[in-house]
């Protein structure tokens, strides 16, 4: 068991910081791999995954995922908006048919996923 928990901190770890790494990149999607650091630390460190849910920047994403609520409106478009204008930069420089199919591909798969989440209700 101890083997299988320190595998969970290593891709956990690995996860967060290529997520991080998502942050500057357009292909690298951030919250996926937040949400799966978040996942892989609540099976093998109670105290990696405290951290990352009180974190400043990342534990809002966690939080709203893990509630059920889903993620507010605003958030769902702009992450939607940046996604496909980093998308479609890196179309025009690599300009290579396939792997403007495969970022199409991957688009649209994330855009259909994301407008299929709940939205979160706004506090009145």
């Amino acid at each position: 068991m101890q083997g299988k928990r320190i595998l969970y901190i290593i891709l956990g770890w690995l996860s967060l910081i290529i997520g991080i790494i998502g942050i500057f990149l357009p292909l690298l999607p951030t919250t996926p791999l937040v949400l799966l650091a978040a996942w892989c630390f609540s099976r093998s460190s109670t105290r990696f995954h405290n951290w990352l849910i009180n974190h400043k920047y990342f534990g809002p994403i966690v939080r709203d995922w893990q509630s059920g609520e889903g993620i507010p409106k605003k958030v769902r478009n702009r992450a939607l908006l940046v996604m496909w204008l980093g998308m479609s930069l890196s179309m025009l420089i690599v300009w290579r048919f396939w792997a403007t199919v495969g970022l199409i591909t991957i688009g649209v798969c994330v855009s259909l996923y994301m407008l299929r989440m709940p939205l979160k209700q706004d506090a009145k």
